[in-house]
């Protein structure tokens, strides 16, 4: 069975929002760069929000970044590299280690990270809730991030990535 590229049928790879608990448990932040469109976002993580039409890649960060980014490979990893070259934010990202992207650019580079003990409930673009085929990680770069991550209280188990 392949295994690789795991999809639900009825929503793309790149439309699963945060709930809000995560933010209010994780926050505040100051920027995100992966938001939902407006007309479609269910709540403001930041003051600052950059859409898919904005091109959060090519803007300024700022700040504490959130981040939950597309998890479409090309756009995951640019965003990732974005994140470790900004070092200060939090990134929800799909639990799956054994790829280049955590070998190459999220170890050498983040605080810490949580393996999250259940699945996200993501909010759907039509208001729904689902959760995706796969475990979720928080990623933490900074070490007010790592501070945040470690206190947060949230289920699952907490690791030391780089001091």
């Amino acid at each position: 069975m392949d295994t690789r590229q795991q999809k639900n049928p009825t929503v793309s790879p790149d439309e699963w929002y945060t709930p809000r608990w995560i933010i209010d448990t994780l926050g505040p932040f100051d920027l995100d760069p992966c938001a939902p469109p407006a007309d479609v976002r269910p709540y403001e993580i930041a003051p600052t929000a950059y859409t898919k039409d904005d091109d959060g890649l090519s803007r300024e960060w700022h700040g504490t970044v959130w981040m939950n980014p597309p998890y479409s490979r090309v756009p995951l990893r640019r965003f990732c590299e974005r994140m470790a070259a900004h070092g200060n934010g939090i990134a929800l990202l799909v639990n799956r280690q054994d790829n280049l992207l955590w070998q190459e650019v999220i170890f050498p580079t983040a605080k810490s990270m949580l393996f999250m003990r259940h699945r996200v409930k993501f909010l759907r673009p039509d208001g729904t809730t689902g959760s995706p085929f796969f475990g979720s990680c928080l990623v933490a770069w900074g070490d007010n991030c790592d501070r945040r991550l470690r206190g947060s209280g949230i289920g699952g188990k907490y690791v030391v990535l780089n001091m």
